[in-house]
């Protein structure tokens, strides 16, 4: 059964839906609909009339006016939840961009002042209807845009897959592939033929030479449903600041005594030249679908285990595993603000007047320690930085160690449990930064920060829709929202990154945390 935005709802609706008290639906039915709106995160929206009334349909990665055949995920009384199957129309404001059309880039035939656009809108109405901000413009200071909006990640992951996903003819096939997951699956692959635009170009235009190569090796693509075969990733890394490379081979141990690693490896030294930096060959044999090894090793085969990437004039050595900002040249403007959003005061009396007897800067979630050395260099002030990843801290001191980087120290811990640990800087914090993952800092450890008393929190989120919750609890313990400001670390996807600063009201009621 296929249904079409506009049309009657057949008899059989129920089979899909349920409206009513069992909701049920039938997984992965097809529909075929006309996106006219859409929601933050790149949720397409289309709506169908109902004998029951409207019904509205997200459509994860869909865009206003294409034409989209969608498969139901979730389904509700008055709502579906869809996945993007295919772009049956593009848009009118579509354009070609002239590369490979990848899934980790759903927007990239929208032009970029529509994509600005969108990301700007969907996520203000956010911070005004999770946030309770009445009129967020107010305190909002403007988009700020990638400096390069083609060929800016420094990471990507290509899988391997025995399934090879034919997108001129919709099918699937038993073959070599070797690039990226189709859309909604994790069991096929298609092949990347060609510079996708995102990532490198010398690299990725290589990649089916490359594929060709691992298929003459006769050894087998991993096969999903299967479990079974022996290549399963390849994980590159790239230096904005030198064009360096770094590669790490994922494959099982199946197979692996008939695999000529120095031929792999003089491979990409003739290609890439002096850009090849390091090769990593990890051997995984989980079954879960995954990089990461939880039986198996990786071994250096080839040069260092890092790249060097710069940032405001400091270097950072940056291993495969650890966390670094995957668009280094947007990074370096997320910064630039949030160094002057703790370094200038505050325009208010009372958020401001502890400020001159206030010591230290808390650099919470700081992974690598890029924002907490910036900081420690501009503003002199001694920074603390915490993670509780422990590889993250590693990186983050000896990159402070190389940098020469003096009052910082770095620990790796729960940042709940740290800030119980050391309760002697309570009354003495000048600002907080916290940037915490996607899933944003949780309840009980955001009421942790807040008993520090910090006049001033620097809020930076990789996810609009948790900061805006949080919003709600700073502002209940007296912390208002004085600016926010909007970053595009991601061009041609839904993602958008943000940066909010608080300042504590001290006319307002001091509750406790």
């Amino acid at each position: 059964m296929r249904l079409h935005h506009g049309t009657n709802i057949p008899r059989d609706w129920h089979y899909l839906c349920a409206v009513g008290r069992e909701r049920q639906f039938r997984k992965n039915e097809a529909l075929i609909l006309d996106v006219e709106d859409i929601a933050f995160g790149g949720k397409g929206i289309a709506r169908i009339t109902t004998d029951k009334g409207p019904f509205v349909v997200f459509i994860q990665n869909a865009f206003p006016g294409q034409k989209v055949e969608a498969r139901v995920v979730k389904c509700k009384s008055r709502h579906a939840e869809c996945r993007l199957e295919e772009v049956i129309e593009r848009a009118s404001s579509e354009v070609d961009h002239g590369y490979q059309e990848i899934p980790g880039a759903p927007y990239a035939q929208v032009p970029l002042e529509i994509q600005h656009e969108t990301k700007e809108k969907t996520a203000l109405d956010l911070y005004e209807r999770i946030g309770g901000i009445q009129d967020v413009r107010a305190v909002y200071n403007g988009f700020i845009a990638s400096p390069k909006n083609w060929h800016y990640r420094n990471k990507m992951e290509y899988s391997f897959s025995a399934i090879v996903h034919n997108p001129e003819n919709g099918e699937k096939e038993d073959g070599f592939g070797f690039g990226f997951k189709k859309r909604g699956t994790w069991w096929a692959v298609e092949n990347l033929n060609g510079d996708s635009g995102l990532f490198d170009a010398q690299a990725e235009n290589f990649m089916p030479a490359l594929r060709r190569w691992f298929e003459n090796t006769n050894l087998p693509a991993w096969h999903p449903p299967k479990r079974e075969g022996f290549f399963r990733f390849l994980v590159a890394r790239r230096s904005e600041a030198n064009e360096g490379l770094l590669f790490n081979l994922v494959t099982s141990s199946d197979g692996l005594e008939s695999f000529d690693r120095s031929a792999f490896v003089t491979l990409l030294k003739s290609e890439f030249g002096d850009r090849l930096q390091g090769v990593i060959h990890t051997v995984n044999d989980d079954k879960s679908d995954r990089v990461e090894a939880r039986s198996g090793d990786s071994e250096l085969i080839y040069g260092q285990a890092h790249i060097t990437e710069t940032l405001h004039g400091l270097d950072f050595d940056i291993e495969m595993s650890s966390f670094f900002q995957t668009n280094p040249a947007s990074a370096e403007r997320l910064y630039a603000e949030v160094i002057a959003a703790v370094s200038v005061g505050s325009d208010d009396t009372n958020a401001s007047m502890s400020y001159s007897t206030n010591e230290y800067i808390l650099d919470l979630f700081c992974g690598t320690g890029t924002i907490g050395q910036m900081l420690a260099r501009h503003t002199g002030k001694p920074i603390i930085g915490v993670d509780i990843v422990e590889q993250a801290i590693a990186d983050a001191r000896r990159s402070a160690k190389n940098n020469g980087t003096q009052n910082i120290e770095f620990h790796a811990a729960d940042v709940g449990k740290f800030l119980l640990e050391f309760p002697e800087y309570k009354g003495r914090i000048e600002s907080i930064v916290l940037d915490p993952p996607r899933a944003g800092i949780s309840p009980k450890s955001l009421r942790k920060v807040i008993r520090l008393g910090a006049p001033r929190i620097v809020y930076v989120s990789c996810n609009p829709a948790t900061q805006a919750r949080d919003i709600i609890t700073l502002r209940e313990y007296g912390y208002e929202l004085k600016q926010l400001k909007l970053v595009d670390q991601f061009p041609h996807t839904a993602h958008v990154e943000a940066i909010a600063v608080f300042e504590k009201n001290l006319k307002a009621s001091n509750l406790d945390a």
